[in-house]
């Protein structure tokens, strides 16, 4: 299915410097300000009071962050759970005020909109359990990394495996940076968003890296970089539809979601747009500029003549 076909090829690869220059002062940017200001991690990372409440009947979730807001809590969560009745709040640790006076003054402050909201469970969650969390998240994203290396090391080459996770990270790294510029609440969500992004980007890496690896077999006179000009372009199609669906769906989350999933959607919303990016600019490039050639994903006979695997008369002499 295609919404146009482009007769001509875009020259994507003559502007490959200067977009990957924008690519790399971006790049140096998110550092920078992870390093200054780093994550705002939530109390899932630092440990806070959980206070679980259950209400007579349906309570409004923004009226209730408004009250708790008035104690001078900043970065409370506050989102249903099982039923619109049930609530569940999570408080950052507050100095000179223990998990208990926490709970007390919050229940003091739900009573205003329910007289007959009950407390179901109060409990402190301490640094050491956001510490093991972090721990987890950082062997989670490990594991990802490697596991996409070793996936691109064998579908198609080295080369290709090293375009594809350095322009990978590279959208990790902006997504972080932008949690810390704007000091955006970093949660487990917004963690499983970011893991989330690795394998979208990734697709698409992989989609361009095909049809690269197709024009080999078919456009044998063009140069390199024509054949990742061809590629891109054919497949541009493709990745609107794919790619603005997809957006539609998060965009629908971000506004209407509620205060739960606007970090989430918020982060998948960067990683989208700059996982677009990534893979033409930042994979494709990376990949030309390490000499990917026909031989690298075509084996040749004595003869010069293609040898295909799934044939067993290919690449037979006689």
């Amino acid at each position: 299915m295609e919404f146009f076909k482009l007769r001509r090829d875009i020259p994507f690869m003559r502007h490959a410097l200067a977009f990957n220059a924008v690519s790399f002062i971006t790049f140096l940017a998110a550092i920078f300000f992870l390093f200054s200001k780093g994550l705002h991690l939530s109390v899932e990372f630092t440990g806070g009071t959980l206070v679980e409440v259950h209400f007579a009947k349906s309570i409004d979730l923004d009226d209730l962050r408004t009250r708790i807001n008035t104690l001078g809590y900043k970065d409370v969560q506050v989102q249903n759970f099982g039923s619109t009745q049930d609530v569940l709040i999570r408080m950052p640790v507050i100095k000179g005020v223990s998990s208990g006076e926490q709970s007390t003054q919050v229940m003091d402050k739900l009573k205003e909109a329910d007289t007959n909201a009950a407390l179901r469970r109060s409990e402190f969650v301490g640094p050491q359990v956001g510490d093991e969390l972090t721990i987890d998240g950082l062997k989670a994203l490990a594991c990802v990394v490697i596991g996409i290396m070793i996936y691109l090391a064998i579908r198609f080459e080295w080369k290709y495996a090293v375009a594809g996770i350095v322009a990978n990270l590279h959208d990790v790294v902006i997504i972080l940076g932008f949690f810390a510029a704007f000091q955006w609440e970093f949660s487990l969500p917004v963690l499983a968003a970011v893991l989330a992004v690795l394998g979208y980007s990734v697709n698409e890496s992989v989609v361009i890296f095909d049809r690269i690896r197709e024009n080999f077999k078919r456009l044998r006179k063009l140069e390199t970089v024509r054949i990742i000009d061809n590629a891109i372009t054919s497949t541009m199609s493709r990745t609107i539809i794919t790619h603005g669906c997809t957006q539609l769906m998060v965009l629908s989350m971000l506004l209407f979601g509620g205060e739960t999933l606007h970090y989430f959607a918020l982060a998948l919303t960067i990683g989208i747009l700059f996982g677009i990016y990534s893979s033409v600019f930042v994979a494709a490039a990376l990949a030309m500029w390490l000499g990917i050639k026909r031989e690298d994903l075509i084996k040749t006979n004595a003869k010069g003549g293609d040898i295909d695997p799934n044939d067993p008369n290919s690449g037979a002499v006689v």
